[in-house]
């Protein structure tokens, strides 16, 4: 998979396409409380909790890969399906959701058309259940 930092679903992050600059990861694990008399409570693991992606990054439209890559994107996340993330080196991170799509428009050109397009987009691990 040359030139990609990361697909999901059928969507292809790279250097020619949406380049994210920035990969956040959150992993939260679930420790339950119990209360106890005159000692401190109790802590009881109770499995992994939240699993969390934000890739922030900027696309050039007039460099690269035009401007419908975010349309592309909200396409996929309109599927309402878990998508299959896979990073440029082959490992496969599982499946994902895409939680929301925000960009922001900079810099136009004549008509209105963005030059640059600051994007974000937050993922959540999806519990395959086995």
């Amino acid at each position: 998979m040359a030139g990609v930092m990361i697909k999901l679903g059928a969507y292809v992050f790279s250097l020619d396409t949406a380049a994210y600059q920035q990969l956040s990861r959150a992993t939260a694990y679930r420790w339950q409380a119990l209360e106890r008399v005159n000692q401190l409570a109790a802590l009881q693991f109770t499995g992994p909790g939240e699993d969390s992606i934000s890739l922030n990054g900027v696309i050039l439209p007039t460099f690269r890969g035009g401007l419908g890559q975010l349309d592309v994107m909200r396409a996929e996340a309109a599927k309402g399906e878990p998508l299959l993330m896979v990073d440029g080196r082959g490992y496969v991170h599982g499946r994902w959701v895409i939680l929301s799509v925000n960009e922001t428009q900079k810099t136009f050109e004549r008509g209105g058309a963005p030059l640059q397009i600051e994007f974000s987009i937050r993922l959540r691990k999806y519990d395959e259940g086995y």
